[in-house]
C-alpha cells in the first residue's frame, strides 16, 4: 500500500468513524433541532468518507471498493486518530469532541484544498463548506455548556480532562504524512497546531474553561492510531457498523 492510498484511508477512517459516533445520537438528542443538526453533520463527514475511500479504490491493484474499505478491514487496519473513536458519553462530551476535530478539520481541509493532487483537493474544497458550519456550530455548544450551569460548566470541565489528551496526535504526523507533505500532496500539520490552539484557546475562554494551572500543557499525548493501534471502543464500533456486511456478505438493498 503506497502512502497515498494510506494518506486517503486515514482522512477517510477519521470521517468514517466520527460520523458513526454522530450516528448513534439520532433520536437521543436532548432537542429535535439538535438532533437533526448532529445527525447531518454525521451524513456530511461520512460522504466525506465515501469520497476518500472511493479515491483509495483507484489507488489499489485489487478489486477494492469504498464499501470493502470500511467493511471488510479489521481495527488495525484502520488509521483513524483516537480522538474520534472515544465513546459519545454525555451531550457535552460529544460537543467537545466535535470541536475539537472540526477546528482541526477547518484549517486542515483550508490548507489541503491547495494540494498539488487535484482530487484531494476538490474533496477539501467541497468539505470545507460543510466542516465552516461543523465548527460554527460545535463552539457555540461549547460556550453555551461551559459558560451555563454549574452543572454544565463542571461536566463541560470534566469532559476536557477526558479528551484533551487524544488532541496532541492530530499534529504528530505519520511516516506516509512526512512524505507526502514533502511534495506537497499532503498538509504540513506542524504549520496548523498555533492555529488550532489559537481558535481552541479562545473558544475555551469565552467558555470559562480556563487552565489555570497548566494542566493542558502538562498532559501527556496518547497517539497510535494512525499506525493502527487502538483504543478498545473501536472494535466494539466496528462490530455494530460491519456486521451486516460480515454476516451477510454482498447483500445490497
Amino acid at each position: 500500500m503506497n502512502d497515498l492510498q494510506q494518506y486517503c484511508l486515514h482522512l477517510a477512517d477519521n470521517a468514517l468513524i466520527l460520523g458513526h459516533r454522530n450516528s448513534e445520537w439520532t433520536g437521543h438528542g436532548p432537542i429535535l433541532e439538535q438532533d437533526i443538526a448532529l445527525s447531518n453533520i454525521a451524513l456530511d463527514l461520512i460522504g466525506q468518507a465515501r469520497n476518500f475511500y472511493q479515491y483509495a479504490a483507484t489507488l489499489d491493484n485489487t478489486s477494492a471498493t469504498e464499501d470493502s474499505l470500511a467493511y471488510l478491514r479489521d481495527t488495525h487496519q484502520f488509521k483513524n486518530c483516537l480522538l474520534v473513536e472515544q465513546p459519545n458519553g454525555h451531550w457535552g462530551n460529544t460537543i467537545l469532541r466535535q470541536f475539537f476535530f472540526s477546528t482541526y478539520q477547518f484549517y486542515f481541509y483550508e490548507q489541503l484544498q491547495h494540494s498539488n493532487d487535484q482530487t484531494l483537493a476538490g474533496i477539501a474544497a467541497k468539505a470545507l463548506k460543510e466542516v465552516t458550519y461543523h465548527l460554527r456550530w460545535s463552539a457555540e455548544w461549547v460556550i453555551r455548556l461551559g459558560d451555563g450551569t454549574e452543572e454544565s460548566h463542571t461536566r463541560m470541565q470534566n469532559s476536557m480532562e477526558d479528551l484533551w489528551k487524544f488532541t496532541g496526535e492530530m499534529f504528530i504526523p505519520a511516516s506516509y504524512e512526512i512524505e507526502l507533505a514533502k511534495d506537497g500532496t499532503a498538509v504540513d500539520l506542524l504549520s496548523l497546531k498555533s492555529k488550532w490552539e489559537e481558535k481552541v484557546n479562545a473558544v475555551l475562554t469565552e467558555a470559562t474553561l480556563n487552565d489555570e494551572s497548566g494542566n493542558r500543557q502538562k498532559t501527556w499525548m496518547q497517539t497510535g492510531g494512525k499506525d493502527g493501534r487502538h483504543s478498545e471502543h473501536l472494535g466494539f464500533v466496528l462490530a455494530e457498523m460491519q456486521f451486516l456486511q460480515r454476516a451477510y456478505p454482498g447483500a445490497e438493498w
